[in-house]
């Protein structure tokens, strides 16, 4: 097997989406696949053409979208390529797979390198959560209704078709281990560690600025360059928040009697303050075989080591993270304790604090530069930012291992573990 280098990445800001008030969006007017054609232009023309790599170098792309239709549909993944400027000759693939979508595609023609198939390719991912989504999703409902031949009675799909709900329930299962208040409080945690890395310029090394437009207003544009959801933040503030997911009372808690007594209230604990936000966003890296990059004089960011695939229940996807790390720490050979830093989705908090309990992660590991409830998730691009940032992270901290991972909606998680070889 080839070894196989990270050597550059970047990425859009991620704008706030507001599908009812869209001209709020900083990108509310433009298309997912612009925003990606938009880095793309830059990424290639700018900051690869120092290195040498040129859009002809590539031989196979990968562009990760969890809803890819109406206008996020890729045609195979060409249509971002032409609207960049990429040769016609340039193949590629889009594909699914929900909030690791970009990360999978990433894995996957990591292995074609591994495999000695390719030698330089490219790992995308968009999504614009503001325009078009769930107008062009169906989900097949058969799945929960008992008169069908396709009901599945072992199955919740009724929650896992509703991932406020899938998040609540993990809550639930892993009552007394976590209270309302650690989600808020890890929540606080993701928004100011990201303001103090917004305010020390952190991101600016991996952001690439593109034109949208001034927050309400579509006629006045602007360069975006910072994350739109951020912001300094108190518990105080937070625990107040409007609580948006319903709870289940299961009977092992104490039912209905057990769940009020316990919170205070017959509503849920998620929020938005404990939530990650609606956002649109696209993300970029270039991977290469290691002799090439060295023949080109290309320093590596990180070494991709190994990867791990899971599937749980879908009615509480949020446990995906745990066994996708658990596998990709048996292939490399590694134990939880020789991972450096941890880049956890936080498309749910429940789901973070959950995975560094089940593993024994301690929290300094974690997000340090700040997560997902702050930075935001576009969904299909996410997967490339944790790995992209942490590869930074690593750098910075002349740290040797890393671990990113996400749950997945549908019931599985996928975990990326990546080494500092200057470590």
């Amino acid at each position: 097997m080839k070894d196989v280098w990270i050597v550059d990445y970047a990425r859009s800001a991620f704008s706030r989406c507001r599908p009812r008030t869209p001209e709020r969006d900083v990108f509310g007017d433009k298309r997912g696949d612009e925003i990606l054609a938009d880095i793309l232009i830059k990424f290639f023309d700018e900051k690869l053409a120092k290195k040498g790599i040129e859009r002809k170098d590539i031989e196979e792309v990968s562009i990760g979208v969890a809803a890819g239709v109406l206008e996020s549909w890729t045609y195979g993944g060409r249509t971002p390529l032409f609207l960049a400027g990429f040769p016609v000759y340039v193949p590629s693939f889009s594909l699914d797979r929900q909030c690791a979508s970009a990360g999978t595609g990433m894995n996957l023609i990591a292995l074609k390198v591994m495999a000695g198939m390719a030698k330089c390719v490219l790992a995308l991912g968009f999504e614009h959560m503001g325009r078009g989504r769930g107008e062009g999703t169906k989900p097949n409902l058969n799945l929960i209704v008992k008169k069908s031949k396709y009901y599945r009675e072992d199955l919740d799909m009724t929650t896992a078709f509703n991932m406020l709900q899938t998040a609540q329930k993990l809550y639930e299962q892993e009552v007394p281990t976590f209270t309302k208040e650690d989600l808020d409080k890890f929540g606080v945690r993701s928004h100011n560690l990201t303001v103090k890395s917004q305010e020390d310029g952190w991101f600016k090394g991996e952001i690439i600025p593109i034109e949208g437009h001034v927050e309400g207003n579509v006629e006045e544009k602007w360069m975006v360059d910072k994350d739109m959801n951020a912001r300094k933040s108190t518990l105080e503030k937070v625990s107040q928040l409007p609580r948006i997911s319903r709870p289940f009372y299961l009977k092992k808690n104490g039912g209905r009697k057990g769940y009020t007594e316990r919170e205070g209230t017959k509503d849920g604990v998620i929020t938005v303050g404990n939530s990650s936000p609606l956002n649109a966003g696209a993300t970029a890296a270039v991977l290469m075989e290691a002799e090439e990059a060295k023949k080109r004089g290309i320093e590596p960011m990180a070494k991709i080591i190994s990867i791990g695939w899971a599937a749980v229940d879908p009615s509480v996807m949020g446990r995906g993270p745990v066994p996708a790390s658990r596998k990709a720490l048996e292939y490399a050979g590694l134990k939880v304790e020789d991972i450096d830093y941890w880049e956890i989705n936080e498309a749910f908090c429940i789901v973070t604090l959950n995975c560094m309990n089940k593993l024994g992660i301690p929290e300094e590991k974690v997000n340090i530069m700040g997560g997902s409830t702050a930075i935001g998730h576009p969904l299909g691009a996410t997967l490339i930012r944790l790995t992209g940032t942490l590869a930074r992270i690593l750098k910075d901290k002349k740290a040797k291992y890393g671990c990113a991972n996400a749950c997945v909606g549908g019931g599985q998680g996928v975990a990326t573990i990546i080494e500092n070889i200057d470590a």
